[in-house]
């Protein structure tokens, strides 16, 4: 099976961690392994480089982290959830990659 390059997805990283974090707030294991299953195991996000988005997200108002228990009181994490700044970001990003997708595929070969 073809896995998705780091280089090729890189700049959506950031999107792709906001989209989960639209509904609710979210834990770095968890949302790696939606990124994971989402992708059908097509592109798995390294943890160095999951952590340095959040890093990088927290510090442009993206999102804003809390500490949080595990279920059933288990080990303690740290919880992150979007912004209303983040929101914004994360929808200029999804125009910017329907126009990304509609120039690319104007040179790229379907082959019968």
């Amino acid at each position: 099976m073809a896995v998705i390059s780091s280089d090729i997805i890189r700049g959506y990283n950031d999107t792709m961690i906001l989209y989960l974090l639209l509904d609710k707030p979210s834990y770095g294991y968890e949302i790696s392994k939606q990124i994971k299953a989402l992708s059908n195991d097509k592109y798995v996000m390294k943890e160095t480089t999951l952590y340095s988005a959040f890093t990088r997200m927290e510090k442009n108002g993206y999102i804003t982290s809390f500490p949080g228990m595990g279920d059933n009181g288990g080990k303690k994490r740290t919880y992150y959830q979007i912004t209303e700044s983040g929101r914004t970001y994360y929808r200029s990003k999804c125009e910017e990659w329907e126009l990304t997708k509609e120039v690319v595929e104007k040179f790229i070969v379907k082959e019968n």
